[in-house]
């Protein structure tokens, strides 16, 4: 039991911490890792014990918090102790200790008693995780994950979305004015909403693909996260250290998209997952972040994982010592990234489409060689990329990216071994405007990109698969062992979001019947389109598009796959536009707010004293370049690129002796055990659950596709079967659709029609004389068909029998005065002021206007013939009267004068008339 030390005012800040057993044997501390069987237990080294944490208390002092970390199963805890003295050093101290229930219970006490004087200990939060620790200018904040949901189910291991998150002050002075430094960089910093397509698991590493997971030795000293997608990782670093130190408090949060669908297949579950992950390198928002830095990082790197696996054992491993052996788990790998070249689009301009600059041209392609190494390294060979972008255009836009993205493609792949990158250009908007069928021509592309790079496959393929091929290749042929993915497709287009997401998705569903054909679940690698397979896979796909076209441009996608296969063009177009015009507000008034935001979470900007703060930066281009002081030296132009990472992974069973586990002292599962942790989290055995509460239970499914309304004799609840549905057609000529419509045959007539038409058919069926004869026996003698007399007696006598309702003409009626449009009526009639509409009323000031226009003309004759020259000289007199004598003619006022001016002329020659008169 613990007890406290020193001075009473100081006791929480003194208190030491006994291990409950300190000196472990070294056997029962390694009873739960894996090494080779070869080696002694005591030639290892000692490591800390592995404890999963996935709930923890916040608890504070004046002078520490303590955070309290637990297991699923609440009895084994450990702390982690953060000093709040000063502010402006971070002191974490981690306990690696783990403390049972009633040990917990006592700290807590010694520490709420020996903190008596300064307030005690209180509790402050409930949380789920920590995200990290930050500085700005003032003191750190640590940021706590709230609230979390599931969201996918691998291997029995959760991934969760966090659904709701805290910044808390550490220091216990820290308190800043409202419009100060300090108080901006905070708001700035929760611009990154952390709520939206984060997410993170305690137990499976989703920094890194299932290939990863399942083939790298399962021990944790060869464990380490891929920094890469780490988007916490500057977060971690301030209060950890370092990552790789594998802390059980480091939970490390990807950004991107996860969804997990299922497919049943008659009570036989298959689990579709996609995942997709953002790189932090060279991240930012659409404008702002276009093409290559000279660290080799492309704009927009997402790599989305397609894993399909048959559910009938959830663990990666199957019964008996050996692990990750369960052979129905696949996963298909594609990636996608800006062109990597040094180009730029000025969105000062306030267009939609600023035009595209190629900044700088390396001859040697330094900065794309980097690029491709790295990918070599991440994937194998080969490299296939896909670039979409439009080849020809008027005013050259896109193609100028593309002739030099081919010439730099064609350079660096002539110093590495055949076929290790190919390049394929293809215009697909382009191909969308013609007749061409883009989604057939991406679909034989897709077929030939998964021959050529394969797929992974945790197990053996089944036996008929292996048969088959041995029958089609004439041969015998030998059961493969294991399926490993060598290389990637990369997609491009300028966004890497509409015309990408489509071939993407094209790409997935190939993938997706050479996965399902892999697990033995369709006898042929393919799945047809219009089946609720497909139709599910194109849903996730679109919300996938969707959630990376938000991230990078600020809107939905623009063109869906429905778009491409000419589905609902003209409801989809309206949709088009709103989103085009949403992205465009983004990006020219959100994006530079966005991009500082994502500059400050990702540690590419560290607020410092006497230094411009991130709003007087004038551009962020050294955040994401190197220092030209620090260059690292340039590699070779020719040999560019890591010979080790062309060598392919083999499609071979791993080596049994580095999955041998060393035999554990107790055989039961527990949460604390590395390999079995999943166990407890996913099945909660302590705890009682029902199937309303199970997320596998409440998954998303191909069930949600089936019709309703149709009996189980005739209805094919497979989910691979085609789908043909026949909309309902209107005949939409005048009076026939207007009759279907409103009048509805009873029947009765239905029934005489069919044998109307029995009968004609009949007929027809009889008559084998030629056409031309028929018509004209047809044309001497015309006759009525029943079916027309019959609908043309029904259009003439369908209102023979309304009653036909009198329409009320007194004033006084109240019916009228409910009537909404009563008021117009009444001031157009003036019946408010009591005139009845019969007894209209002419204004004086229109009487004089009236007379003048008809004793004019009159004088004007008479004058003429007394031989005065007011109207045959010039004058506005003249060009009065010939207007009014051409209306006459023409009743049409000829001439070049305007309206105004005709009005000045016709008052001009009132006015000269009326002196005329007078004289």
């Amino acid at each position: 039991m613990p007890e406290p030390s020193g001075s009473p005012q100081y006791k929480a800040a003194t208190v030491r911490i006994q291990p409950r057993d300190k000196k472990l044997s070294k056997l029962q501390t390694l009873s739960r890792l894996s090494a080779p069987p070869i080696l002694e237990i005591a030639d290892l080294p000692e490591l800390p014990e592995r404890l999963v944490l996935n709930k923890f208390a916040l608890y504070e002092t004046k002078a520490n918090y303590y955070m309290i970390g637990s297991n699923q199963s609440d009895n084994r805890f450990r702390i982690l102790k953060i000093d709040r003295n000063s502010a402006n050093e971070l002191n974490v101290i981690e306990d690696d200790v783990i403390y049972s229930k009633q040990q917990i219970n006592d700290i807590l006490t010694v520490l709420d008693e020996g903190n008596k004087i300064s307030g005690g200990l209180k509790k402050v939060s409930c949380v789920f995780g920590i995200v990290g620790f930050i500085r700005f200018t003032e003191g750190y904040y640590i940021s706590l994950v709230k609230k979390r949901n599931p969201v996918a189910l691998i291997g029995g291991h959760y991934i969760y979305h966090i659904d709701e998150t805290e910044l808390l002050s550490i220091s216990s002075n820290n308190k800043h004015e409202r419009n100060s430094n300090e108080q901006r960089y905070v708001n700035t910093f929760k611009n990154v909403d952390l709520t939206k397509n984060f997410y993170f698991s305690y137990t499976y590493d989703i920094t890194h693909t299932l290939q990863h997971n399942i083939t790298r030795p399962p021990n944790r000293r060869n464990f380490s996260y891929n920094d890469m997608f780490v988007w916490n990782h500057y977060l971690l670093e301030t209060g950890f250290r370092s990552l790789k130190n594998n802390s059980d408090w480091i939970l490390p949060i990807i950004h991107g998209f996860v969804d997990q669908s299922k497919i049943s297949i008659y009570g036989r579950n298959i689990f579709v997952t996609l995942i997709a992950r953002r790189s932090r390198y060279f991240a930012g928002a659409r404008f702002l972040k276009r093409g290559v830095n000279d660290k080799g990082y492309v704009a927009n790197d997402v790599e989305t994982e397609q894993v399909v696996s048959e559910m009938s054992t959830t663990s990666f491993h199957m019964s008996g010592d050996r692990l990750f052996d369960n052979p129905h788990y696949t996963s298909y790998v594609q990636h996608r990234g800006s062109i990597p070249l040094f180009w730029c689009q000025d969105s000062t301009n306030m267009v939609p489409k600023p035009p595209i600059e190629l900044t700088f041209r390396d001859p040697f392609f330094a900065a794309a060689a980097l690029h491709f190494d790295n990918m070599f390294k991440r994937y194998g060979a080969p490299i296939i990329v896909l670039n979409l972008i439009k080849i020809k255009e008027k005013n050259p836009r896109e193609s100028k990216l593309g002739g030099e993205f081919a010439e730099c493609v064609e350079y660096l792949g002539q110093f590495l071994p055949s076929g290790s990158i190919t390049y394929t250009a293809w215009d697909m908007s382009k191909a969308r405007k013609s007749d061409e069928d883009v989604i057939d021509f991406l679909d034989n592309f897709a077929e030939q990109f998964v021959a050529a790079t394969g797929f992974f496959h945790s197990g053996p393929e089944p036996y008929i698969n292996a048969l088959k091929r041995k029958e089609s290749e004439g041969k015998p042929q030998i059961r493969r062992k294991k399926f490993r993915q060598n290389g990637v497709v990369r997609t491009n287009c300028i966004d890497c979001v509409d015309r990408t997401n489509a071939a993407q998705m094209i790409i997935g569903k190939v993938a997706l019947g050479h996965q399902l054909y892999a697990l033995g679940v369709i006898d042929h690698p393919s799945v047809p389109f219009d089946s609720d397979v497909v139709n599910m896979l194109i849903d996730m796909y679109h919300d996938h598009g969707d959630t990376i076209a938000l991230q990078y441009g600020g809107s939905n996608l623009v063109n869906t796959l429905a778009a491409y296969q000419r589905i609902n063009q003209w409801s989809s177009h309206s949709r088009d536009i709103i989103e085009n015009i949403r992205r465009y507000y983004n990006n020219a008034f959100v994006d530079n707010d966005k991009q500082g935001a994502i500059n400050l979470f990702l540690g590419n900007f560290v607020p410092q004293k006497d230094h411009p703060t991130l709003w007087e930066l004038q551009s962020d281009y050294i955040l994401h370049n190197e220092d030209p002081r620090f260059r690292r030296p340039r590699r070779s132009y020719i040999n560019w690129w890591t010979k080790d990472a062309l060598i392919p992974k083999e499609d071979k069973e791993l080596d049994v002796t580095r999955y041998q586990l060393i035999p554990r002292l107790a055989r039961q599962f527990d949460d604390g055990d590395s390999y079995g942790g999943y166990w407890v989290e996913y099945y909660r055995p302590r705890l009682f659950t029902s199937f309303e509460n199970l997320f596998a239970y409440n998954m998303n499914s191909t069930t949600k596709y089936f019709f309703q309304r149709v009996s189980s004799e005739v209805y094919d609840y497979s989910p691979f079967t085609v789908r043909q549905t026949q909309p309902t057609r209107l005949n939409i000529g005048g009076v026939k659709r207007w009759l279907t419509l409103t009048n509805r045959p009873s029947k009765e007539s239905t029934i005489d029609d069919e044998k109307e038409k029995e009968k004609e058919k009949q007929k027809k069926e009889k008559n084998t004389s030629p056409l031309m004869n028929v018509l004209v026996a047809k044309s001497l003698d015309p006759s009525v068909s029943s079916n027309e007399m019959k609908e043309y007696t029904r259009y003439i006598n369908q209102f023979r029998d309304v009653t036909l309702a009198s329409t009320p003409i007194g004033d006084n009626d109240p019916s009228l005065a409910i009537h909404p449009d009563y008021h117009h009526y009444a001031n157009y009639t003036r019946l408010a002021e009591g005139v009845h509409p019969k007894d209209l009323c002419i204004h004086a000031t229109d009487e004089p206007v009236y007379e003048d226009a008809i004793e004019v003309p009159k004088k004007a004759m008479l004058l003429k013939g007394v031989g005065a020259t007011h109207y045959s000289s010039g004058g506005a007199a003249k060009n009065r009267y010939q207007a009014y004598e051409s209306w006459l003619k023409t009743g049409r006022l000829v001439g070049s004068q305007t309206c105004s001016s005709l009005r000045k002329t016709k008052i001009s020659g009132i006015n000269s008339f009326k002196k005329v008169n007078k004289k």
